[in-house]
């Protein structure tokens, strides 16, 4: 064999890929701390961190299994910064002949290593992955000629394929393909909420790293009790505490909020998936194997919720990055234009839900779904932010955030940016749906029953002001033509009213 040069990124952390089925002495392993990685945007700190130890940990495990590692620190002398020039010069020092990549999950690194190679005057070679159920093709050929991406039909297909939650017959379990209607329940005390699994492990030394290094970023941290399983062995303990202690609750709660208590449910996998430190496909195993030998404590409600967001929702997503990018990156269907308050990096925000689901996200680099896509997210849109803020807050704030699930799910379904391309309709809700969801309205210094005056929430205004203010792109929605109905019987001074608060709120975001 040629002598080889292999590229493996921080979000490559794959153990089970055919690349180490054997030793060769002929391959060399480099994965590097870059600081083009920690600039391109601004990025939580336990975000950098949780990055960094995972790809210690997985270069230490490779060279104990006899594999040729090198490592680039961020603070190595010999370290460049970029891959460009990293690759360069490993490839002149080690008289590489070869240099080999797999296929990276960003168009932004995508294009930046394809021009490496094409600048390269050595044999090069790309390798898939192995971690996805599909290919990035498949959503994009599954779509072929339709103007909407419906998530529903390709999670149906997907099931099949795969044979999930099937009979022999490729009929659903339960008689239904989605219990999502189940899974919408606000959390009633009924089953007892556990905390989650976390790893406590002091990371002074990369905090002292970072902050000698001036790397500029974000966010809270407790360096002697860093939370992250940063290692395929502690992903396997979260992915089996999840099927052991969670899965029997959590699809009734998963769009459930609490003051108390910031995952409920939730698998706190997305973290160790998004890395590859685990597989989508062990995950789902898992949790099917684990529901099919506790029938009678677990309900497929609980199953099909989870398993739907696994190989329904994001790998429907990566397939619809790679169909749209990159001109999905620069996408402002409704032209938003307003930046985004001061309070996104400080949590320092009046309103009780945004207060909770902000500090969660600055504390923990983590929050779910409803959160981000109901709370923050909705509150970005209802306020017209511009989607280049909202995304770049997005893929900083959030350890698990890597673009292609990223920018799809923030751009596309939470800022309607794509025109309706991923979600048929604006994800924007008042005062009423988080109340209904959460016990977040409780002790608020807004009331969510109110529409105008001093106590109003901002909810409730700028929802109908959002509604207002679009109208010409949106009525003509059959799913929200209700909406129009109700503002047509509304008198125009309670609508001049509405009108008045929102602008209000619009002009004072940073002091709500």
């Amino acid at each position: 064999m040629a002598k080889t040069l292999r590229l493996i990124l921080g979000d490559q952390l794959n153990h089970h890929h055919s690349w180490f089925n054997k030793k060769d002495n002929e391959v060399t392993y480099i994965i590097m701390e870059v600081m083009q990685e920690q600039q391109y945007v601004k990025h939580h700190i336990q975000k950098i961190i949780g990055f960094f130890m995972a790809m210690r940990n997985f270069a230490e495990e490779l060279r104990n299994e006899g594999h040729q590692i090198i490592y680039f620190r961020l603070d190595d002398e010999d370290n460049q910064q970029n891959f460009k020039e990293n690759l360069k010069n490993l490839i002149e020092k080690l008289s590489i002949e070869k240099f080999e990549y797999q296929l990276p999950d960003e168009y932004r690194l995508d294009q930046q290593i394809k021009e490496i190679c094409e600048n390269l005057e050595i044999e090069t070679q790309v390798f898939d992955t192995e971690h996805f159920y599909t290919s990035r093709e498949d959503v994009k050929d599954f779509f072929k000629g339709k103007k909407q991406y419906l998530m529903e039909s390709f999670y149906r297909d997907m099931r099949k394929k795969h044979h999930l939650l099937v009979d022999n017959k490729l009929e659903p379990f339960g008689d239904k393909w989605n219990f999502d209607h189940e899974n919408r329940k606000k959390y009633d005390g009924k089953y007892p909420l556990k905390a989650p699994l976390l790893f406590k492990k002091d990371v002074s030394d990369i905090v002292k790293l970072l902050d000698d290094l001036k790397v500029d970023y974000f966010g809270n941290i407790k360096p002697k009790e860093f939370p992250y399983p940063t290692s395929r062995k502690e992903a396997l303990k979260v992915l089996k505490y999840f099927c052991d202690e969670l899965l029997p609750s959590f699809g009734r709660y998963e769009d459930a909020m609490l003051k108390e208590h910031h995952t409920l449910f939730h698998s706190c996998l997305s973290f160790s998936l998004n890395l590859k430190m685990i597989s989508p496909k062990e995950v789902v195993d898992q949790v099917i194997d684990t529901w099919q030998a506790n029938k009678k404590e677990i309900d497929i409600a609980q199953v099909e919720g989870f398993v739907r967001q696994v190989i329904g929702w994001r790998e429907y997503m990566r397939g619809i990055y790679w169909d749209q990018m990159p001109a999905f990156a620069s996408k402002n269907y409704l032209d938003n234009k307003t930046k985004l308050p001061s309070w996104f990096w400080d949590g320092k925000v009046k309103m009780n839900c945004l207060k909770y689901a902000i500090n969660n996200s600055l504390d923990h680099a983590y929050a779910h779904h409803i959160q981000r896509l109901m709370v923050i997210g909705n509150f970005a849109l209802l306020i017209g932010a511009n989607p280049n803020e909202v995304d770049a807050w997005y893929l900083g704030v959030y350890a698990d955030a890597v673009e292609w699930v990223q920018i799809t799910n923030t751009r596309g379904m939470s800022q309607f940016a794509d025109g309706g391309l991923i979600g048929s309709k604006p994800y924007v809700a008042s005062a009423n749906y988080i109340n209904k969801m959460s016990n977040y309205c409780s002790g608020c210094k807004y009331d969510k029953n109110l529409r105008h005056g001093d106590k109003a929430c901002p909810f409730n205004s700028l929802y109908w002001n959002f509604y207002i203010k679009h109208e010409d792109k949106l009525k003509k929605n059959a799913r929200i033509g209700m909406v129009y109905r109700l503002l047509e019987k509304m008198d125009k001074s309670e609508i001049d009213t509405i009108v008045n608060q929102g602008n209000h709120y619009l002009s004072n975001l940073n002091s709500l």
